[in-house]
């Protein structure tokens, strides 16, 4: 069924989410799950909980952004421990590894959904994101995770209208995807790239750049920032700074990606349809 009008998509999803009972949220407390779990809190009040996972792949600020968030909303939330370093073959960082992460996600979800009782788990993906590399989906669909962004069929520009609309401060938040993205496939994930990874986009952060990228490549770091801001890295007072303190991170060279950031980067050169859900 074509839905026309963004209200009559945001009526939809209300809909859809009414017979519910009772349901988890899958809450990282980025743009899709946050605006996930404040209709689904709006709809259905204390029958919704927002469940998030923490562990060395998560940076920081985003576990300080759920708790946030779900106070803000006014939702319950529990926070969950959970080292995906310690997932068999996650570390390895194979091709599936987001399938080894969502997997390991939907089974802390499943468990304490039949802990207390609860019926239907729910997660953020949006239309948009099946035409990406996703191989977590199949981890949702093992689970019986529900996608309600997808059922109303909200893409991503639509859900932060949405979030703007609701007052959300997470409309224009910038994507923030696990640290582990950071890493090529195949490049072992340790705890101590995670935090050379995480203290370099700080560095990068803290100068301005809103949107940046350490990509992980052994001695060296590959930078990603917003393509009308890779001149900036050249400024020669902001060049030295960069290099500087990412050399004390840990890395021997620093070198710029002339391309800008690009959503997925290192899914590039794979030979997987989008969407695949490979495992």
């Amino acid at each position: 069924m074509a839905i026309d009008s963004l209200q009559e998509k945001f009526e939809h999803l209300k809909a859809l989410l009414a017979p519910i009972r009772s349901a988890i949220v899958a809450f990282s407390g980025g743009v899709d799950s946050t605006f996930v779990l404040r209709v689904a809190h709006d709809v259905l009040g204390e029958r919704v909980i927002g469940l998030t996972t923490t562990s060395p792949t998560m940076p920081s600020d985003d576990r300080t952004n759920a708790l946030a968030m779900a106070r803000r909303i006014g939702a319950r939330h529990l926070v969950i421990e959970s080292n995906e370093l310690e997932v068999p073959g996650y570390a390895a960082n194979p091709i599936n590894r987001c399938y080894l992460c969502k997997h390991n996600l939907f089974t802390v979800c499943s468990a304490k959904a039949a802990e207390l009782g609860i019926e239907e788990i729910l997660d953020g993906l949006n239309l948009d994101d099946l035409n990406d590399y996703r191989p977590g989906i199949k981890a949702a669909s093992e689970s019986r995770v529900r996608h309600p962004l997808v059922e109303a069929q909200l893409t991503k520009a639509e859900v932060r209208e949405l979030s703007k609309m609701l007052d959300l401060p997470t409309w224009d938040r910038a994507a923030s995807p696990c640290l582990s993205s950071r890493f090529p496939y195949g490049t072992q994930i340790t705890a101590s790239g995670l935090d050379q990874v995480e203290a370099g986009e700080k560095v990068l952060h803290q100068l301005g750049f809103k949107v940046a990228r350490v990509r992980y490549h052994g001695e060296v770091a590959r930078l990603e920032v917003a393509a009308d801001q890779v001149a900036r890295l050249f400024d020669p007072a902001i060049r030295e700074l960069v290099d500087n303190e990412l050399r004390r991170i840990g890395f021997k060279y620093v070198t710029v990606d002339l391309r800008g950031f690009r959503s997925g980067s290192l899914n590039e050169g794979l030979n997987v349809p989008p969407g695949a859900p490979t495992s």
